[in-house]
């Protein structure tokens, strides 16, 4: 009677530790990635001869109407709660429709200095 033991196969190494790191590494991509919320309606910029990219945290939308949207907030409450952040940042980007009528334009930029902002970009694409 043989009572050696019994040869056993090699154990395959174990795929939990890769898949691990991945799932790691997906989720600091995921933390650290900075999402871009959707714009709140289509709009479509007027076009223009300018080289020079506008820089700014606070974005304002203006719709064909002249409907303002500014984080996630429209109509009057946006105009409001961009006087608010107006004490922090003096520099905006406004979004206006390439519809919009120049007359609405120039009471909101109106409105805007009354705000408080100095320095406000328009956004256009180039020709």
């Amino acid at each position: 009677m043989d009572l050696s033991d019994i040869p056993r196969k090699p154990r395959a190494e174990s795929i939990v530790p890769m898949i691990n790191v991945v799932f790691l590494l997906l989720i600091f991509f995921l933390m650290t990635s900075q999402i871009a919320p959707p714009e709140p309606f289509l709009v479509e910029v007027p076009q223009a001869q300018s080289e020079q990219e506008a820089e700014s945290d606070a974005v304002l939308y203006i719709d064909a109407t002249g409907t303002l949207s500014f984080d996630g907030v429209t109509g009057a409450a946006a105009l409001d709660q961009l006087t608010a952040i107006a004490a922090t940042t003096t520099t905006l980007t406004v979004k206006a429709d390439g519809r919009l009528e120049a007359n609405l334009l120039a009471v909101t930029l109106g409105d805007l200095t009354r705000a408080g902002f100095s320095d406000v970009a328009l956004v256009v694409t180039p020709r």
